[in-house]
């Protein structure tokens, strides 16, 4: 008789990725589960990197791919994306047939994964539910642990978080997250050695000198601002005066206006120092960050990986407005000067201290042992832990 359980993990963008990829190889290096992989999404878009490609180079097999995102600059595109989603989902799960379906965070295709296998009585695993942020990502974010079976939030307030929403505390693990584990990981190597992979466009980079470092998305609740937020940032970097490599934003409501802004700079000024790059494999990305001056923008790495680290982050507007922050964040509004002076500052500093709140490097480890051993409930009672 098999007893192998059958986990599949559901992987819609090279953040989600991230997010799950110590998960998916202790997983594999197990004899009692047996690993499938879904790419959906902007994972299978060239633009926002082709996570796909990166899946299959570390040597895991994808079991289906599925193309499903309907492309725009307006909310109702995420919504139509969502619908296609949970329509193909539904054919995977119900060929594939898995014990377990593991979604990750808070995107708004997550949700899609959420539904689909609620639906059809699969058990589903979240990780990174109760955190608090400032968008339409923490509706989504809260609703998908409502559907979900078992739990990893990344900290500890997570976790109190999930409890105060009901959720079972003997389904609720903390394991810290899982892209902490590729930082704690991934050997050390030179941002000048680890670019030369990446062809980038815009400025040619001098590493014996600071750079910036800039990860900006769409905030999905002021989308229609999208262009004047990026702008201002685009302000502060100019009149920082200093090299900085700045990343593609994600597909998002909003992005294709940020995007035009970005390449309306990066052919008017020649004369920049800003390099523009979609996007960089995980490991890739860690040893960028882990050389950079200062994280600038809205992406959680700057809260995540960053604290980790002990590198300095400037967190630019609501996006992340709710979600724990730790001594390396300084939040500021969409005000370029307010942007500038918080860089300045960061630049002062310097450096933190590592902190091991996201996690200490064995999240993968942990999340596989429990996935192969929980006892799995398709049922939900509410807990009432008043």
């Amino acid at each position: 008789m098999n007893t192998m359980r059958r986990i599949c993990f559901v992987v819609n963008s090279r953040a989600n990725y991230a997010r799950i990829k110590s998960t998916i190889r202790e997983s594999s290096r197990r004899t009692d589960l047996d690993v499938q992989i879904v790419v959906g999404a902007s994972g299978l878009l060239y633009r926002f990197g082709n996570v796909s490609e990166i899946i299959e180079r570390d040597g895991f097999r994808i079991d289906r791919k599925l193309y499903t995102v309907v492309e725009g600059d307006e909310p109702i595109s995420m919504v139509k994306t969502t619908a296609v989603s949970m329509l193909s989902l539904s054919d995977v799960f119900q060929n594939l047939k898995p014990d377990i379906v593991l979604t990750v965070a808070d995107r708004y295709e997550t949700i899609a994964t959420a539904i689909a296998a609620s639906y059809m009585n699969i058990p589903v695993a979240h990780t990174q539910g109760g955190e608090v942020t400032g968008s339409i990502d923490d509706s989504v974010r809260h609703a998908i642990s409502k559907l979900s079976h078992i739990h990893f939030p990344a900290t500890q307030r997570a976790q109190r978080v999930l409890h105060r929403l009901g959720e079972d505390p003997s389904l609720t693990f903390w394991v810290g997250c899982p892209s902490i584990d590729i930082a704690f990981e991934t050997p050390t190597e030179n941002a000048s050695s680890v670019l030369k992979r990446y062809s980038g466009v815009g400025a040619d980079l001098d590493f014996s000198k600071p750079y910036l470092l800039v990860s900006q998305h769409p905030d999905t609740l002021q989308h229609s601002s999208a262009r004047e937020q990026i702008t201002s940032t685009l302000d502060a970097i100019r009149s920082m005066k200093m090299q900085t490599i700045w990343l593609w934003p994600n597909v998002d409501s909003g992005s294709d206006s940020i995007s035009k802004k970005l390449r309306e700079f990066r052919e008017n000024e020649l004369s920049s120092q800003v390099r523009f790059y979609r996007n960089f494999e995980a490991g890739d990305y860690i040893n960028i960050l882990k050389e950079s001056a200062c994280i600038i923008g809205n992406s959680s790495s700057g809260i995540r990986e960053a604290s980790f680290l002990g590198k300095p982050c400037v967190n630019i507007g609501e996006r992340q407005r709710g979600r724990q922050k730790l001594a390396n964040v300084i939040d500021t509004s969409y005000s370029t000067s307010e942007i500038v002076n918080a860089i300045q500052k960061q630049l002062s500093i310097g450096s933190y201290p590592q902190d091991f709140t996201y996690g200490r490097g064995d999240a993968g480890r942990k999340m596989a042992e429990i996935l192969a051993g929980v006892d799995l409930r398709i049922q939900k009672v509410p807990i009432d832990l008043a």
